[in-house]
């Protein structure tokens, strides 16, 4: 069932191997110790089954800072450490966050553009004298951090200060930026955790808040060199500006040192911002997100709450939210759904502070046939935090954990200028992490009752499923509270002619035989007997070329190449696959009986009558009425295919092969040789994207 050009992407795939992010929450990226068995009488036999008592809190030293004002109003923050002959410059500008409109992904690109050029060094030379003197240096839209060794101090300022001050800007760096971005994005149009982070953003803060902005191909490209110089000018201004340095420095000479590089840079007022403050449904809804083809179910349950950076309630409900969800396996959601019902590789709840608005989220990833399962044990857990007191054996077991990981913390110098940083940013008590430990010992049960009911409700929550609309969805009207699913798109617009109603006779044989007629016709089909094409692809930013060659019922060929030179050869024949010459292992009869279809151009013109055709619905693709209709072939493997309700063409192609779900999106129709064929083909398959042009076909 798979299309010929599937070979592309899996040989494209094998060759940029991209590790994947693992995304934590909270303390889940610091190991559970466990308890630390207590000894018995019995001669110093250790007792494993009772948890530890929680021992009196150890007194905290923390280093002390300096902060003193440059001429021009930039803070700075020095802490010094002479254990490594090191030093690091963190430069941040403390500006309200600002709504970038239809030019979403503006501030990102301003601070990339920044290590592109200066106005005296072109990206080479900033390349290669940063690298010269072994330092690291990095720019963001709201800052710069450098470091390297404190004998090299000197010169990495002189860099620095070049960067922040004197940015070139240039449209070609600018260019090369956006085309980069933009393809990322378009991987990520298929990626459901992606999906679901987009959307849950919309939920909870709405398009015209800054936190619920969705930086898509079409706000990028609208972005203009003149629209990050207007950013850089506007915003980055010394006098909200905080530098915070750590490291083996001189105290002493360090002021006039930063003057000298820091000092011209001229003072500016900086507008400010309001905006409404989020706030969680009046009741319960569930919002959803097709993901045709998910064999799994993407779950968010989340929604806004007044919770803030240095908010007095910050440490208790740290701990409420890692009893619930953090701490690794100890996590309550961990131990319900992996642990006892096996829904999961992985439960997780967050309680999340920002300056504007906080946010709770609880998620997983579950299998399509326990997505509801799921839910309902999400709810319970919930629910249970704000019923039930939590047993003080396991309140002890996460004052240990986080005991444990906030004192490793301290060994780190960073961790100091963090805690100055914040202390100064939000105004917190100046003995804040002098205490914390102390304040940390000192939260009972009743407290984490108390912030489970404050920051867990259930009842106002969006439940929010990315995943398989046509298996899952009627299943989780239940959790709203008017009974109702309201379908999303992937930038979290709502979509009114979701899975339209299709006239019944109007049938999947019917909508494919319209295609077949509408490129060609089934004579002109199967009369192919030979097929080339010279296709150019676009990975990631880079330019690759490919060849393409079938011969009907017998043999395909993939050549890929970069600088006209060939790096990867796939082909299937003899009834197998073979790359670069070797035989590849095929993992299932279902893949090994599917082979044949890689040598067809059009392999629904193959289809026979013990292939299933079942009509999905109708569904909007790129703004045009689509026949949704699901396919299964006589091995069992599916697809689902999207068709032009107007002209017949086949618009897009969804199916999972080896587990991995890819998606196929085909235009640009052209005639050849009396068959209209797809000349745009974007191939996605979890965050990877290739775009591939057909550049010239031959038929027979």
């Amino acid at each position: 069932m798979k299309n010929i050009l599937f070979l592309l992407m899996t040989a494209l795939l094998v060759m940029q191997c991209t590790p994947t992010d693992v995304v934590t929450n909270g303390d889940n990226k610091n190991p559970n110790v466990g308890p630390v068995a207590q000894p018995t009488a019995d001669n110093g036999t250790l007792d494993r089954s009772i948890p530890p008592s929680a021992g009196p809190a150890p007194e905290i030293k923390i280093g002390n800072y300096d902060k003193f004002t440059l001429s021009n109003g930039v803070e700075v923050i020095v802490v010094k450490n002479s254990k490594l002959p090191r030093v690091s410059f963190s430069l941040q500008i403390d500006a309200d966050p600002m709504l970038e409109g239809d030019k979403a992904g503006v501030i990102d690109l301003t601070g990339q553009l920044m290590r592109r050029g200066t106005k005296k060094r072109s990206k080479a030379e900033l390349d290669e004298e940063i690298d010269f003197i072994g330092a690291s240096l990095s720019t963001s839209g709201s800052g710069v951090f450098a470091s390297s060794l404190s004998k090299h101090q000197d010169k990495l300022l002189d860099i620095m200060s070049d960067v922040l001050l004197n940015p070139a800007f240039k449209k070609a760096e600018l260019d090369k930026l956006k085309k980069q971005t933009i393809s990322g994005l378009a991987s990520q149009k298929d990626n459901p955790n992606a999906i679901a982070g987009n959307v849950a953003s919309v939920l909870k803060y709405g398009k015209n808040h800054p936190y619920g902005e969705i930086e898509s191909e079409k706000t990028v490209e609208n972005v203009k060199i003149d629209d990050c110089k207007s950013y850089y000018q506007t915003y980055f201004r010394p006098n909200t500006t905080r530098l915070v340095i750590v490291g083996d420095v001189d105290k002493k000479a360090l002021k006039g040192q930063l003057e000298k590089y820091f000092g011209e840079w001229e003072k500016g007022k900086v507008p400010t911002h309001k905006y409404e403050t989020p706030t969680a449904p009046k009741a319960a809804e569930v919002a959803f997100v097709d993901k045709a083809g998910a064999v799994q179910s993407v779950i968010q349950v989340t929604y806004p709450v007044d919770y803030k950076p240095g908010s007095e309630d910050a440490i208790k409900a740290r701990v409420m939210a890692t009893i619930l969800g953090g701490g690794g396996f100890s996590g309550r959601l961990m131990q319900n759904l992996r642990e006892d019902k096996a829904y999961t590789y992985g439960a997780y709840a967050s309680l999340s502070s920002n300056e504007l608005v906080g946010s709770f989220s609880a998620s997983a990833s579950v299998r399509n046939e326990v997505t509801d399962s799921a839910v309902t044990e999400f709810l319970y857990e919930m629910n249970r935090m704000t019923t039930e007191k939590v047993d003080q054996d396991d309140l002890n077991l996460i004052l240990n954990q986080l005991s444990g990981s906030f004192s490793r913390a301290l060994e780190r110098p960073e961790t100091v200028a963090r805690f100055a940083q914040n202390i100064e940013k939000y105004n917190l008590p100046k003995d804040y992490y002098k205490n914390y430990l102390k304040n940390l010992r000192a939260v009972t049960v009743d407290d984490i009752q108390a912030m489970a009911k404050k920051y867990l409700t259930p009842k106002n929550a969006y439940v929010l499923v990315v995943g398989n609309k046509d298996e899952v969805a009627a299943k989780l009207a239940k959790f709203s509270s008017n009974g109702k699913v309201t379908y999303y798109d992937n930038e979290g617009n709502v979509v009114e002619n979701n899975n339209a109603a299709v006239p019944s006779d109007v049938t999947g044989e019917a909508i494919i035989a319209k295609y077949i007629k509408a490129i060609g016709g089934m004579d002109k089909l199967k009369s192919i007997e030979t097929v080339t094409m010279k296709i150019g692809i676009d990975m990631m930013g880079q330019s690759l070329e490919g060849e393409q060659s079938l011969v009907t019922g017998k043999s395909s060929k993939l050549v890929i190449m970069a600088g006209g030179q060939p790096v990867m050869t796939q082909e299937v024949k003899d009834g197998g696959m073979f790359r670069n010459g070797q035989p590849m292992p095929l993992p299932d009869e279902a893949t090994k009986a599917s082979l044949i279809e890689q040598t067809y151009l059009v392999s629904e013109a193959y289809f026979g009558n013990d292939t299933k055709m079942e009509v999905k619905g109708m569904e909007k693709i790129d703004g045009k009425d689509a026949y949704k209709v699901l396919v299964t072939s006589p091995q069992g493997s599916k697809a689902t295919m999207y068709f032009d309700k107007n002209t017949g063409f086949k618009l897009r192609t969804i199916e999972t092969t080896m587990g991995r779900t890819s998606t196929s999106d085909l235009s640009d129709y052209k005639e050849v040789n009396g068959v209209f064929i797809p000349h745009t083909r974007t191939e996605k398959s979890g965050p990877e994207a290739i775009k591939m042009t057909i550049k010239s076909a031959k038929i027979n």
